[in-house]
């Protein structure tokens, strides 16, 4: 292991970022060395979450237009990383965790082409399906797949698509390393993007541990590593409760781990599985801003006696790969005149990050222009209400552009309208503030954001069930009998995140993104304070005439904003690239 630890200190050295210096040991760390007893050394390099960000960004995720404020990623900075430290590391595999797809206008406009054409020339050695991938159906995805010279790995995908069927497995096997690669992703999927009816998502960890099973039972290989698009939390429990697992590199939750600021936990997260082994957890954070990197050392039997790395944050400071990115800005052309375009200022950050927790500046501004919009068409609607997993990049303060719009709002989400008693509206709530849908018993999947005039208190130490303790629209109590038109978005009538639904028979109106753009432009400046529409209390729940159903949902309805997306309507999709090849072209 002499090798690995003066590779890592080069990378250190190279000045390309790593967010420690310093050496992680496991408790066996005194073994950490490589002997004749058959013990062998890896390097893993991971990413996850990338969300279509090809190019740099700024740090809210939005085009880089200020080098000044710092730029983080781009694939022409993990080229670098790689050219430079990988030949230094023979036995290395570098594995894509899913969520390529969706979130700017790389994806918006090119779909999975120029993604796939970016992994390629990375070199992946294999990758496993985030929930985003399916955003555009199983066909749009199995085109991309079939386009991918990498295998794709995912043991809990069921699918008749024949696309799917033909370029997903279980797991893959690197004979020259003696090692298995298992994949999975969530099994929300359908809640929260759009696959086929006849695509399913099996339990995770039922599908881990017959892959598991079926490598010890049929080939000679011990050493078993799996790619995971579950979520920092799932990892733990996927650890916990299956056998023959000893390295889990995550994605889906945008988890920073590590010893830097802010981070949810260590690097690696070490849990104990059914054996009584230690399993190595590591997620690489969201975007692309952190390159993972970690050197395990196996022992005959598969099981890891040491390891070393840490993330390795890719800043203005990580040169790019001046050919990459030549060809990345290449690729921005037919886009970039509509995306510049400005369309007004504001005054104040509008704050995506707390949008899954509480009250936030761009959910109150989306919710207020989308219920603007049907009001200024003649409606009565009463209030309107998104999911905040569909909020996906917080717009900076000063110029507002389209494409930023777009970054925010990515998924071409159509406008709809639907009513509902008081009693039907209570219970939708108090099932969005207790993470569990009070008509299915399945679990919510996002957040709430609401518009100006609506009050919702609830009580996170509640049980689930009777969290809501009050709501107020328009200054009054919602009463059962009462009818109420809340403005939402096509993806939540669909059954998304679980709010409610399907429902059936609702008319598509504009894009989401359209009428956040015509707002933008009436009321700019944008300069306001958050009012207190959502509030956390100490209280009991009003007589809403919701019944409990399950005490162990998440206390204070706190969500992974990876949790949940806004389908792509197919629809708003063909009309907004006419129109952008209408202005571009």
């Amino acid at each position: 292991m002499v090798r690995a630890a003066l590779s890592f200190l080069a990378l250190a050295a190279a000045g390309l970022g790593l967010a420690s210096e310093d050496s992680l040991y496991s408790k066996r760390a005194s073994k950490r060395f490589l002997d004749s007893d058959g013990n062998y050394n890896i390097s893993f390099y991971h990413i996850n979450d990338v969300h279509a960000h090809l190019d740099e960004f700024s740090s809210s995720g939005t085009d880089c237009t200020k080098p000044e404020r710092g730029c983080y990623g781009g694939y022409a900075r993990v080229k670098t990383v790689l050219d430079e430290t990988r030949p230094d590391h023979p036995d290395s595999l570098l594995l894509n965790v899913g969520d390529e797809f969706q979130g700017t206008l790389f994806y918006s406009f090119y779909g999975g082409e120029k993604i796939a054409e970016t992994l390629n020339q990375l070199g992946f050695d294999a990758m496993t399906l985030g929930n985003h991938e399916w955003d555009r159906g199983d066909d749009d995805l199995g085109d991309f797949l079939k386009n991918l010279t990498f295998p794709i790995v995912s043991a809990n995908v069921v699918s008749d698509n024949e696309k799917l069927n033909s370029t997903i497995k279980p797991y893959h096997i690197f004979e020259q390393y003696g090692l298995a690669v298992i994949g999975v992703t969530t099994e929300t999927v359908p809640s929260i993007s759009s696959p086929g009816k006849g695509t399913k998502f099996t339990d995770v960890v039922t599908a881990v541990q017959a892959s598991i099973d079926e490598i010890r039972s049929t080939t000679n290989v011990t050493r078993i590593a799996a790619i995971t698009h579950i979520g920092y939390e799932e990892d733990k429990r996927l650890a916990q409760e299956t056998s023959g697992l000893q390295l889990i590199m995550g994605g889906h939750s945008h988890t920073l781990l590590g010893d830097m600021e802010d981070a949810e936990g260590p690097y690696p997260t070490l849990e104990t599985n059914k054996d009584g082994d230690e399993v190595f957890i590591v997620t690489a954070y969201r975007w692309g801003e952190y390159l993972g990197y970690i050197d395990v050392t196996y022992d005959a039997n598969g099981k890891i006696l040491a390891y070393h790395g840490a993330p390795i944050h890719l800043t203005n400071t990580t040169k790019q790969d001046e050919d990459l990115q030549a060809q990345i800005e290449e690729w921005r052309g037919p886009f970039e005149e509509f995306a510049a375009q400005e369309i007004g200022e504001s005054n104040i950050v509008l704050d995506q990050t707390t949008c899954q927790k509480q009250e936030c500046a761009l959910g109150d501004l989306i919710s207020d222009a989308i219920l603007q919009y049907r009001l200024d068409g003649g409606s009565s609607a009463s209030f309107a209400l998104v999911n905040a997993g569909g909020i996906r990049a917080t717009i900076d303060a000063g110029t507002i552009t389209r494409g930023e719009v777009l970054t925010s709002f990515p998924f071409s989400n159509a406008v709809v309208e639907v009513s509902f008693s008081g009693s039907e509206l209570l219970s939708v709530i108090e099932g969005i503030v207790s993470g569990v849908n009070q008509e299915n018993g399945d679990a919510v999947t996002s957040f709430l954001q609401v518009s100006k005039g609506v009050k919702v208190s609830y009580n996170p130490s509640n049980a689930a069930g009777q969290r809501l303790v009050s709501l107020e629209v328009a200054g009054k109590a919602v009463e059962d009998n009462e009818t109420y038109t809340v403005v939402a978005i096509d993806f939540l009538t669909g059954g998304g995140d679980n709010f409610f639904g399907p429902i059936d028979d609702v008319v598509i109106l504009d894009t989401l993104d359209e009428v956040l753009v015509a707002y933008i432009k009436e009321h700019s400046p944008i300069d306001f304070e958050l009012d207190g529409r959502i509030t956390a209390v100490n209280g009991t729940a009003s007589g809403s005439g919701t019944t409990p159903t399950d005490s162990s949902a998440t206390p204070g309805a706190t969500y992974s904003g990876a949790n949940t997306v806004g389908a792509i309507s197919g629809v708003a999709l063909l009309v907004w690239t006419a129109l952008l090849a209408v202005v571009v072209m």
